[in-house]
């Protein structure tokens, strides 16, 4: 594997990454939220309860930032701060139901554009794309986020 293909994945991404965050969709990513707290909001309902740190840590953000997206999506009701069930003494955030329904209202959103977009391509080809993009992730996971020298 070349640079040359090491520059073109990192591209490819980079576009990706633009059609499907905040500007591929006239501005917006998913309703009212932006690509961040829609991030949270599924970090959130994956994990039916967690803790502003661990939020902090899952997006490679501060424990300062991860509170003020939460205080976002709490003031519209997309989550609510409660005890920990593990530990009454800490403060986790958990899901409302308004909040399951907004994902599940974007998530429908992006499966039908995304089905829309590869609806000429064959069976096998997107099966491929699925592979390639969970191998993708999984490397980036293993790796974690990039860091400022």
């Amino acid at each position: 594997m070349g640079n040359r293909d090491i520059i073109c994945i990192y591209n490819l991404i980079q576009d990706l990454s633009w059609y499907f965050g905040n500007q591929g969709f006239d501005g917006t990513c998913c309703g009212d939220l932006t690509l961040v707290e829609f991030t949270a909001l599924k970090k959130v309902h994956e994990k039916e309860e967690i803790g502003i740190q661990e939020m902090g840590t899952a997006l490679n953000i501060t424990k300062s930032g991860s509170s003020k997206i939460i205080d976002r999506l709490e003031k519209r009701g997309y989550v609510l701060r409660a005890s920990c069930s593990v530990d009454g003494r800490a403060c986790c955030v958990v899901t409302t139901d308004l909040g399951i329904d907004a994902i599940f209202q974007i998530e429908e959103r992006y499966t039908k554009y995304v089905g829309e977009m590869l609806k000429d391509i064959d069976n096998t080809n997107v099966n491929n794309i699925r592979d390639v993009l969970e191998v993708l992730v999984a490397a980036v996971q293993k790796k974690g986020f990039i860091k400022q020298d």
